[in-house]
């Protein structure tokens, strides 16, 4: 049997190649023969790992749960600037950030057509609100937002604004450089400040 060493290598050489692929080709192209041919390697070599589509699918979104929960984080002092700090994290403001938002926005599909992978993807977004709801909660504490906000609300408004301005600069990023990105932010934010209105970017972004 091979050395636990080379065993912890190996896994490590086809989790990068499951990475490259999924960065390049997006889960559409995300298939055991796409990962062999970038590894050099055959396909019942990567069965050992991926015994079927979906296992190598949730595979990918676990390398992508990593890499955006390791990736380099604003600092912000508490309450709105820690909101906004967090906000400004998710949308693609950078090629690095674009091209996660693109894994991420390309798992939707194969998330809504698979309960399980729906399920995790569902725990992922409401760990996500879980995340930003300190930061709306020390907001309206040090009087930044409403004292009557529903603290709940302000997340659930925060996460959908977020999303729909992530697809917006996705499929036109031409229109929504980060500096626009960023203005409307601060403007959604300075709403919720006023207590003006809880709009996501168009007003129908993720309704088509």
């Amino acid at each position: 049997m091979p050395a636990k060493g080379d065993h912890e290598a190996r896994r490590r050489d086809v989790s990068e190649a499951v990475w490259r692929v999924l960065a390049a080709r997006g889960f559409g192209g995300l298939t055991l023969r796409a990962v062999a041919a970038e590894m050099g390697a055959s396909t019942g070599l990567l069965t050992h790992y991926f015994p079927s589509k979906k296992a190598l699918v949730a595979h990918a979104l676990e390398l992508a749960d990593e890499r955006t929960a390791n990736r380099p984080l604003r600092e912000a002092p508490p309450g709105l600037a820690a909101l906004r700090a967090a906000l400004l994290d998710v949308l693609p403001l950078t090629p690095a950030a674009t091209g996660m938002n693109r894994i991420w926005v390309g798992s939707w599909d194969v998330a809504l057509a698979d309960p399980d992978l729906g399920e995790r993807q569902r725990r992922r977004y409401e760990n996500w609100q879980a995340r930003l709801r300190p930061h709306v909660a020390t907001a309206v504490a040090q009087g930044e937002l409403p004292t009557a906000s529903e603290v709940d609300d302000v997340v659930a408004a925060a996460a959908a604004f977020a999303h729909g301005l992530v697809v917006h600069a996705l499929f036109d990023p031409d229109a929504y450089p980060p500096d626009r990105q960023s203005a409307m932010l601060d403007a959604f934010l300075a709403s919720l400040a006023t207590g003006s209105g809880h709009a996501a970017p168009g007003g129908d972004a993720l309704s088509g």
